[in-house]
């Protein structure tokens, strides 16, 4: 009896390179024959009363039926569930700037209200008038002081400002004063 190993796909067995095993169990001198099965991939072919001749078969197709069924309900399914998968994260980034939108209006009507709570305080609103509109009490002298530099400085040097020069008519005006001035007619 010989051990015949099986493919992993268990189409049968598997042929090894090489002589043949052969096991037996009582001690005899006569071999067991063993017929060897052509291998899956040919085909033996009776022509005539000659010899068989051996020719190699077809590959069978990668994909089969049933695949290709499978993979054209997944690729449906993904086309199907594009357009939806897309809305739902547009909607999430929607739903995103929506809350940071109402989280800065909160904080900016927290801010307003603390702003007019300052509002409804007399002493605050005293200060700003007359911080903003120069408002004082019955007698009470106001001071107002200007921040003008260049003003200054000219009142610190002590200097008049300098009469602008003559014009050019004036002068020749003067100079025509003067000649017939000096001219003993």
């Amino acid at each position: 009896m010989t051990t015949q190993r099986r493919v992993p796909s268990g189409q049968g067995p598997s042929r090894r390179p090489g002589p043949s095993r052969v096991r037996t169990t009582a001690p005899t001198r006569v071999q067991a024959r063993t017929r060897a099965r052509p291998a899956l991939s040919r085909r033996t072919v009776n022509v005539g009363p000659g010899p068989t001749k051996r020719t190699v078969a077809s590959r069978p197709r990668a994909l089969t039926g049933r695949a290709m069924v499978l993979i054209a309900v997944f690729v449906a399914l993904a086309l199907a569930y594009t357009y939806p998968l897309r809305v739902y994260l547009a909607q999430e980034s929607q739903i995103a700037q929506l809350e940071a939108e109402r989280t800065a209006a909160r904080q900016a009507i927290e801010q307003k209200s603390q702003e007019l709570q300052k509002w409804k305080d007399p002493e605050y609103l005293r200060a700003q008038a007359r911080e903003k509109l120069f408002y004082v009490r019955r007698g009470e002298t106001a001071l107002l002081v200007v921040n003008d530099p260049a003003g200054a400085a000219r009142e610190a040097r002590g200097n008049a400002p300098v009469a602008a020069p003559d014009r050019w008519y004036d002068t020749l005006w003067s100079s025509v004063r003067a000649a017939d001035a000096e001219s003993p007619n």
